[in-house]
């Protein structure tokens, strides 16, 4: 019986195709979408070599996927105590928050700002001005402002992090073209413009990225914590590496002998690594990207892209008069038009009786000329797609999981794909129990605000540890008295 005639992994419930569909067609216009382990085992060993690549002092410099030091060295250890500003920038709203801890005990209140189009396009020093003037506003708001606070910053823009609160923008994205700024420490930026505002004492201990918040946000509450993982708009990972595997670390090799490396691991593929397993469909996303031969590993999992690949099957389909009997829609011809969204709406469809959700999205895309039989297909087309870019996450975590060679590891998970589609969490679950070494025990966990919340862990942590330093120096001076 072929896949369709059980509807792949939803074979729950599908019926074969009624008669009019040429079976052998539709599968030979999918099949690239079905990777045994064979493949993913592959990718898994593409993976392992792009990261030792990337730590090894020799050959970062040609490395895609270039495994950037943190210098974040420790995860919470649940004594961090007090109050801790968190700013979370990575688009046209950013977040203040306050974030209070105690034990496992997290209070966080918080403001969103807007950044207007004038100052996204304008001078660094606006941009900064007006971040700073929005911190002392939300300070005073919290009858806050005389206080002497620690900050976390969230930075979700391309930085070379050269210590933990030192990052230089490589380049602006996301709509912003502040001049000024590219090949500028952002920590150095945001402490001359708190010193210009005046009227508030806050320092900036960390700045960090959203995989990062992730795995610190969910470790303040699990100890086992040693992976963060976003699956949104776009991928990335992290994890707690040995000092001594990173070949470029160029600071101290104090305990703990540790340091959180954010692999950036979007690029895998970049090389021409991963073209065994490349796709039409793949290549025409990539060439009509803003980045084309860039982060192609990201280009076959995120949600970025994920709702334009499948609508580049369903019209090969459509065009082969496989699907909605040949006729279309202009909605459905333009590019980009087919949210990502709507993936994990069709796969909600769990009663095929009425496909109410996939008719619902077929409305919204002008398409009229639709039965059950097109609804069936649409729905096997996700489930190839989105099951695909699981299995690849899967085989990333299943490497990571494999390298670290730790018994017990939570993976803290954040992104709107893992969040919102039906089954992602499952499918990982399952592709990375056959990835894995025997004998690792692994969970995924949902993180929670780790852009907000991790950042000021993240400067809590930082705190903490200085403050020790601070204890151990005194109490190795000799006496005076």
């Amino acid at each position: 019986m072929s896949s369709i005639e059980t509807g792949g992994r939803f074979s729950r419930k599908t019926c074969p195709f009624p008669t009019p569909v040429d079976r052998a067609a539709v599968e030979n216009i999918v099949k690239p979408f079905i990777l045994d382990d064979a493949v993913y085992k592959r990718v898994c060993d593409v993976m392992l070599d792009n990261f030792n690549k990337g730590l090894g002092k020799e050959t970062n410099a040609e490395a895609r996927v270039k495994m950037f030091p943190t210098y974040v060295r420790s995860v919470p250890d649940g004594t961090e105590e007090g109050d801790f500003l968190a700013l979370d920038l990575g688009g046209t709203n950013f977040r203040v928050l306050l974030i209070s801890l105690k034990g496992q005990e997290v209070n966080m209140e918080s403001k969103i700002f807007l950044i207007p189009q004038h100052i996204m396009l304008g001078t660094g020093i606006q941009l900064f001005d007006h971040i700073a003037d929005c911190i002392y506003k939300f300070m005073k708001e919290q009858k806050i402002e005389k206080k002497t606070l620690p900050l976390g910053f969230t930075f979700s823009f391309p930085c070379k992090q050269l210590g933990l609160a030192k990052a230089k923008l490589t380049t602006w994205t996301k709509g912003f073209k502040c001049e000024g700024v590219e090949g500028n420490d952002i920590v150095q930026l945001l402490h001359e413009a708190i010193k210009r505002k005046g009227d508030m004492e806050v320092e900036c201990l960390a700045v960090i990225n959203d995989t990062v918040g992730a795995l610190m946000s969910c470790a303040h509450s699990d100890r086992q914590c040693a992976i963060g993982l976003i699956l949104g708009t776009g991928t990335n990972a992290c994890y707690i590496e040995k000092l001594e595997n990173v070949g470029l670390w160029d600071s101290d090799y104090n305990d703990p002998k540790e340091v959180i490396i954010n692999t950036e691991w979007g690029a895998m593929g970049d090389d021409g690594g991963l073209d065994f397993l490349i796709t039409e469909y793949d290549k025409h996303v990539d060439k009509h990207s803003i980045n084309g031969g860039k982060q192609i590993y990201e280009k076959m999992i995120s949600g970025m892209y994920m709702g334009e690949i499948v609508r580049l099957v369903l019209e090969k389909l459509r065009r082969n008069g496989l699907l909605f009997g040949g006729v279309g829609s202009e909605e459905l011809s333009k590019r980009g038009r087919f949210y990502t969204k709507y993936v994990s709406e069709i796969e909600s469809d769990v009663d095929e009786s009425d496909f109410k959700s996939t008719k619902q999205v077929f409305e919204e895309l002008e398409l009229t000329n639709y039965t059950d039989e097109d609804c069936r297909i649409a729905l096997y087309v996700c489930s190839l797609v989105s099951t695909r870019a699981a299995y690849l996450a899967s085989a990333g975590i299943a490497t990571l999981l494999n390298k670290m060679g730790r018994k017990d590891v939570s993976v803290a998970v954040d992104g709107s794909l893992y969040r919102f589609h039906p089954h992602f969490h499952d499918l990982m679950v399952e592709k990375i129990e056959k990835l894995v070494t025997p004998g690792i025990r692994f969970k995924l966990m949902l993180s929670h605000d780790g852009s907000g919340k991790g950042a000021a862990l993240v400067a809590a942590v930082a705190n903490r540890l200085r403050d020790e330093e601070a204890k151990k120096e005194k109490d190795c001076k000799p006496n005076e008295d």
